[in-house]
């Protein structure tokens, strides 16, 4: 696994060396950025997904809590979403957190890193974040998943910073249920421009990956967009615009207990699934070999 120096929301961290201020007290647009989209491209899997078993083991989420965030993410999962589906999506699983403190969840995430996440990273990935670091770029993963769980990971890949949706937080450091700030798609391009207005980062120089037809927006802001494990509508942009494609094979660790932790989880969810119905429960099963298949793959030794 490769090591990275500490980092924290881009708000708080400084530039690498080599910026320099501008009049006016903005950065000057020297530096280059790789910019890496998380689920499905760094890791081969959804974060919430992978971290699902944890918190139910924690005792952070019930089982009927499980079931229904098996439910809200499957299609996601299957299918991908689209920009109304990403922010249904985002707010309902903000209102299943709802009461749970963000401590707690800080600590289960830290907990999970090297049985739920590292597992589920793509050694490609690695591969192309050590190479920008060692041209000298700033990584930066922006995620529309939570910072709760996107700073530990991009900690854990070596990225210099993260940018992710915020969960409001009550005065007693309870999650509210509503969402905050979130980056669900189009909203990451301001959040790119902000960043690279924070630290000097000349986007027409700079690097952006994602899986997901709906992160086009992220990819046209960038002068070198690169599509990852695309779905079907960004491989054809792709090929229109001559973008490059890179095909990740699955992670040796995730395609030995993919189908073990599937089973599992479908265990602890179907007696809760069977009570909103029988077409959950099987939504849940045809989701869980799904899992399987797509993760089954041919696979290469991680380094």
């Amino acid at each position: 696994m490769v090591a990275g120096p500490g980092i924290g929301p881009c708000r708080c961290c400084g530039p690498r060396t080599g910026s320099h201020q501008a009049r006016g007290g903005t950065l000057a647009a020297t530096r280059t950025a790789a910019y890496f989209d998380l689920d499905k491209t760094v890791l081969s899997t959804s974060t919430t997904f992978a971290l699902s078993m944890p918190m139910r083991r924690s005792g952070l989420i019930s089982a009927p809590t499980l079931a229904r965030s098996v439910v809200v993410q499957l299609p996601y999962l299957l299918f991908g979403a689209d920009g109304e589906q990403g922010t249904r999506l985002m707010n309902q699983i903000a209102a299943l957190c709802a009461g749970i403190e963000r401590a707690e969840v800080e600590r289960v995430v830290a907990e999970a890193m090297a049985t739920a996440i590292e597992p589920a990273i793509y050694t490609e990935a690695l591969d192309l974040i050590e190479a920008h670091r060692q041209a000298g770029h700033d990584v930066v993963i922006v995620s529309a998943s939570t910072e709760e769980t996107v700073l530990p990971i991009a900690r854990l890949v070596g990225a210099d910073r993260a940018v992710a949706s915020r969960m409001e937080v009550d005065a007693a450091g309870r999650f509210t249920g509503q969402v905050e700030r979130s980056l669900m798609h189009g909203a990451k391009v301001p959040a790119l421009e902000a960043d690279a207005a924070e630290h000097g980062i000349d986007l027409s120089s700079s690097w952006a990956y994602s899986d997901s037809v709906s992160d086009l927006p992220m990819l046209q802001a960038v002068g070198h967009p690169v599509v990852v494990n695309p779905d079907r509508d960004l491989r054809r942009h792709a090929a229109e615009a001559g973008w490059p494609v890179r095909d990740f094979e699955p992670p040796v660790r995730v395609a030995r207990h993919a189908g073990a932790d599937a089973l599992e989880e479908m265990r602890e969810a179907l007696p809760q699934l069977w009570k909103v119905g029988v077409a959950a429960a099987g939504l849940f099963a045809v989701g869980a070999v799904a899992a399987w298949a797509v993760t089954s793959g041919p696979v290469r030794p991680r380094r």
